[in-house]
């Protein structure tokens, strides 16, 4: 049994920030990739960023600079920070964790409006 619980989106302005986290728990153990995607209705699943277990990096074009992924090995959690948000940034963000196989949050809506 493998679950991912993520938190922290919500309905920011233009130009804030927002942490969000996903602490991976269940049959999970030595995780190599944790990342996030994100989904707007209407599109594919795009990937935002992913971190490696020795701490390498990949971001989208859309999100460098404002950013950044960290992770936590002991507690199994990934974080997002994101900062100066845009209306564009608005959907639905899923963790992503892979050891073996993949598993998937059950994502945390993010909006941005003013």
């Amino acid at each position: 049994q493998v679950q991912l619980v993520e938190s922290g989106g919500g309905l920011v302005q233009p130009g804030g920030s927002l942490r969000l986290s996903c602490a991976a728990s269940g049959n999970i153990f030595r995780i190599n990739i944790m990342g996030w995607y994100r989904q707007v209705p209407g599109k594919e699943r795009e990937l935002v960023a992913r971190i490696i277990s020795g701490g390498s990096t990949n971001y989208a074009d859309f999100v460098k600079g404002r950013f950044t992924i960290s992770r936590d090995n002991a507690k199994n959690t990934v974080y997002l920070q994101m900062h100066s948000l845009k209306p564009e940034d608005t959907a639905v963000y899923y963790c992503y964790v892979f050891d073996v196989a993949s598993y998937w949050g059950q994502g945390t809506q993010v909006t941005v409006s003013s």
